[in-house]
């Protein structure tokens, strides 16, 4: 696939996934039309040879597996983890402001977000809502108002002469977003819900609004950027381009061998949860895959998990963050990232691998190493490493701006991180 054409695909899938839970929705849909059958945990299942599947849990994270030619097990499985969560502002479950004629919404910020660029920014809002409609049955709907429908107006300069020597945001202060006039008594976020709720799902009938999950974003869309068109800038590169990576390459792997995809939620806020990764997920379903003890660990021993996640790229202005022999760069590969206290699980067996499978492809390789006078973030690599025992090597194509409302990748990038992950599940050895 060109450079191009890789990245307008990715585009399209961030476009259509606003939150975890619609990201999950369009990996399914992908995996639906491929040919691959959905699996319910709580039903018996029937798997068979060659055959393949994937299952939700939580709406919001997703593992695909295709078993592969007879024996395909034996030789172990292809894993690629990502996480389909980032940071962003959540909206509270009572969080209606009527202040100075002007109505707001509470909120919490989700994960390690850079607050500055949410100022001035066309919002939209969606998520899950749980309803409860006329026969007393729930249902958990998807909503995305779509429309620009919030915003965050600075204070005028005018008003805070000092704004440009630091300004440190109050997230409880700073950041509830503006949505409309209060001229309108009683306002109610429930309601205004289930209005629309009402629009998308006539078929429901009269629907009261229980709870929810909901999520501000930008509704700027992704754009290919520069002179020559050598970026991509979006939202929530981190981490949807690692799952749109691992989903093509999954789809384009030639199914002889073994292949799982997983992609979780929650990894923004440590993983710690039902449906991340440093819950019993991936766990359950190998277990279903290989219900012979035995079996499992050998399988998993000849195992490789990739972990990808995006990658620190070295900023131009700011070069001195980077350790000076790992600075990547955009549009010059994958980045294998490797920390001596564990935060990456990469080990010299599983870099080699990587770096092997780079040169068979022809895609060029970079390393990340943090500066040795600061801390490292870490992924779900060495959660799911320690979890199963799986050898693993943690990578990512390198970004500007991580966590930032708007991200910045390079186009060649996405590519280059697609060819490998699929010469990585079509590897008849590792």
């Amino acid at each position: 696939m060109p450079h191009s054409a890789a990245s307008l695909a990715l585009a399209d899938f961030i476009q259509a996934s606003p939150t975890p839970f619609h990201a999950a929705a369009s990996l399914a849909a992908r995996l639906q039309a491929a040919g691959y059958q959905q699996l319910d945990e709580r039903d018996e299942w029937s798997l068979q040879q060659g055959g393949r599947y994937y299952v939700l849990r939580n709406q919001s994270s997703l593992i695909a597996f295709s078993l592969g030619q007879p024996g395909a097990l034996d030789n172990g499985l292809r894993m690629i983890g990502a996480h389909t969560d980032s940071p962003c502002l959540r909206v509270k479950p009572q969080p209606e402001l009527s202040r100075h004629g002007l109505w707001q919404l509470g909120v919490e910020v989700y994960g390690g977000a850079l607050l500055a660029p949410w100022f001035d920014r066309d919002l939209s809002l969606a998520g899950r809502v749980t309803c409860r409609d006329d026969n007393g049955q729930l249902h958990n709907l998807m909503l995305d108002f779509k429309r620009p429908i919030a915003i965050i107006p600075s204070l005028a300069i005018h008003l805070n002469r000092d704004v440009n020597s630091g300004f440190a945001v109050n997230p409880q202060t700073d950041l509830p977003p503006v949505l409309a006039h209060s001229i309108e008594p009683n306002r109610d976020l429930r309601a205004l819900l289930a209005s629309e709720l009402s629009q998308r799902y006539p078929e429901r009938g009269q629907l009261q609004v229980l709870d929810y999950e909901l999520s501000f974003y930008d509704t700027q869309p992704p754009a290919m950027i520069g002179l020559d068109g050598d970026f991509l800038a979006a939202a929530r590169l981190d981490n949807l381009l690692s799952c749109h990576a691992g989903l093509e390459a999954l789809l384009a792997s030639d199914t002889r061998q073994a292949c799982l995809l997983v992609c979780t939620d929650h990894e923004e806020v440590g993983s710690s949860s039902a449906c991340g990764a440093d819950g019993p997920f991936l766990e359950d379903v190998l277990k279903r895959l290989l219900p012979n003890e035995i079996e499992r660990i050998r399988a998993i021993q000849r195992s490789v998990l990739v972990s990808a996640d995006n990658a620190h790229a070295i900023h131009p202005n700011y070069a001195d963050r980077h350790d000076g022999n790992h600075g990547p760069q955009l549009n010059a590969g994958p980045v294998i990232k490797i920390n001596s206290n564990q935060r990456y699980a990469t080990t010299s067996e599983t870099a080699a691998l990587f770096r092997h499978l780079c040169q068979q492809v022809d895609v060029p390789v970079q390393s990340f190493v943090v500066r040795s006078d600061m801390g490292c973030g870490s992924t779900i690599g060495p959660i799911t490493s320690s979890r199963l025992g799986v050898r693993t090597v943690d990578i990512g194509a390198p970004t500007f701006a991580m966590h930032s409302i708007r991200e910045l990748a390079g186009v060649r990038d996405v590519e280059y991180l697609q060819r490998v992950l699929t010469a990585f599940l079509d590897c008849p050895q590792i």
